[in-house]
């Protein structure tokens, strides 16, 4: 899948982009006038959202480090639907296996998740100022994602836990440099309130590989994802 388009956006670039990755984030950027009092007190204003879908963190990782059901919890980043999904994945990965099929009803709900994950992670991280909707809805930040063809890579699903692996801990590394840089960047919209352009590109970029990460875990799709922030 290839999918052309030309964006001029806030930061005064516009370029023709080429998205060669089936799996995509796309966030309006929000750089100037942002809002002071609900960035400072974002985690809190936030907090419903992590109970459901989770944080930055990828629960996704803790789930093939080895976690079962049992042991998944809130703390491991990805929420009460995040333990859902990973229930679902357990079941898709069964079914691909043996039938080289994903059900249309658990893609859907993994799908689900994962739009209301990267809003819930946008608001979070300061990317956006405006308050996501639970569930699905309008957001100027938008999961971008295509179902996978019918017969699936049985091979490399069995094996997704290993290949994930790289993936898992450069994200990890690219999480807590984000964390770091969102610091930075709250102090700044306190102060000035403007987000950094750098800082912002950054973001978004770690942003949009988590997510390809995640939804590769989750069985959402074959194609491995690029080491890339792009």
């Amino acid at each position: 899948m290839e999918t052309h388009f030309d964006s001029t956006n806030t930061l005064g670039v516009h370029s023709a982009v080429r998205v060669t990755h089936p799996v995509d984030v796309d966030v309006v950027p929000a750089l100037e006038h942002r809002n002071r009092l609900t960035a400072l007190f974002r985690i809190i204003l936030a907090l419903p959202h992590l109970v459901l879908v989770g944080g930055p963190v990828a629960f996704a990782a803790s789930f093939w480090a080895g976690h079962d059901g049992s042991r998944a919890d809130l703390s491991a980043g990805g929420g009460v639907l995040g333990a859902v999904a990973v229930v679902v994945t357990i079941i898709a990965w069964f079914a691909i296996v043996f039938g080289a099929r994903h059900p249309d009803g658990l893609w859907g709900l993994a799908a689900y998740y994962l739009r209301w994950r990267v809003r819930a992670v946008a608001y979070l991280t300061l990317l956006r100022d405006e308050y996501p909707p639970f569930g699905d809805g309008d957001y100027s930040a938008t999961l971008v994602m295509s179902p996978p063809i019918r017969d699936r890579d049985r091979l490399t699903v069995a094996f997704r836990p290993i290949l994930a692996i790289p993936q898992l801990i450069v994200t990890w590394i690219l999480g807590v440099a984000w964390a770091i840089t969102t610091v930075i960047a709250l102090i700044s919209i306190l102060i000035t309130g403007r987000y950094p352009a750098g800082l912002y590109r950054f973001a978004v970029g770690v942003l949009r590989w988590s997510t390809r990460v995640e939804a590769y875990v989750f069985l959402m799709r074959d194609e491995y994802p690029p080491f890339s922030l792009d």
